[in-house]
């Protein structure tokens, strides 16, 4: 297994020990959940210190996932950074020649950069069977309901618009002139919710959340950190990097998830959904909603 891989396992591991820690060690593994690129390069004082916490903290907080102190903790995590830290130099090239080309060149770099860089630790950190198995349990389901406000409102949608091109139990909420809540009432046993949320994060997602698990649903979550109240009551958690010099978090990400974990739902659905899509578009070609030019 590759320094990736296990570094990744160790995440796992520790988000599903933060409800055993101390609250001292809780804030030193939640900041490791948040910047697990620091860990390989930074010692156990600047670990302890940008989480603020004492070293003795970190030193714990290691142990309890079952390493003997912080460098075996850590070596992972430069195993990772060493096997894969090289930038690609075209696209470093490219981005400095942006740069250079005026005024608004440094932000656009800022942005390609940024974006790229999010996709690439969003993926990195998610496997093809966590896809495979929240794609399973959607396809099986009785109703999804994909649940996402603010700027993920129009993510949910979107998600939702796509996957009613062949199936017609998936529901985005919370509706018009309703809440995620009511939306979910009479929702349990049998029934999934994504639910999208990052920080700062929505109130009425996570007690949709809670109260989705409450009534026997399913939770598929996307946030941005391990250490999210929804992800540590989901199912199934993905952890997306939604970072931009922009005031606003970027949607690039959480929009690429749901189109990937849609692909995966169609692939692992029954051969029916590919006769209901090309009906579906055929029909729409035949009420002339396509612009097509004349022949």
């Amino acid at each position: 297994m590759n320094g990736t891989n296990v570094s990744n396992s160790i995440l796992k591991r520790l988000a599903g020990e933060l409800g055993e820690l101390t609250p001292e060690a809780r804030k030193a593994a939640t900041y490791v959940l948040e910047n697990p690129r620091d860990v390989g390069v930074s010692t156990v004082r600047e670990i302890a210190e940008a989480a603020n916490v004492k070293p003795n903290t970190v030193v714990r907080m290691a142990r309890q996932v079952g390493f003997e102190g912080y460098e075996d903790f850590r070596a992972p995590f430069r195993e990772a950074i060493r096997r894969g830290a090289a930038d690609f130099p075209e696209r470093a090239k490219w981005l400095q020649d942006i740069r250079k080309s005026g005024d608004l060149g440094g932000l656009y770099a800022d942005m390609v950069q940024g974006m790229l860089r999010n996709v690439e630790e969003t993926f990195s950190g998610i496997s093809a069977d966590d896809l495979q198995d929240a794609a399973e349990l959607i396809w099986e389901s009785n109703n999804v309901f994909t649940l996402g406000v603010g700027v993920n409102n129009s993510s949910a949608r979107n998600f939702t618009y796509l996957a009613s091109t062949g199936m017609v139990r998936f529901h985005a909420i919370p509706r018009a002139g309703a809440n995620a809540i009511d939306d979910l009432a009479w929702a349990g046993d049998g029934d999934v919710l994504i639910a999208i949320t990052c920080k700062p994060y929505r109130a009425e997602v996570v007690e949709a959340v809670k109260r989705a698990r409450t009534q026997g649903m399913r939770i598929v979550a996307i946030s941005d950190s391990p250490a999210s109240p929804i992800i540590r009551d989901a199912d199934h958690g993905f952890v997306i990097a939604c970072d931009t010099p922009q005031f606003f978090p970027s949607s690039v990400t959480t929009v690429a998830l749901l189109e990937t974990l849609l692909s995966f739902v169609i692939a692992v659905a029954s051969d029916e959904i590919v006769e209901r899509v090309t009906t579906f578009h055929a029909r729409r070609h035949e009420l002339g909603l396509y612009h097509e030019e004349p022949t």
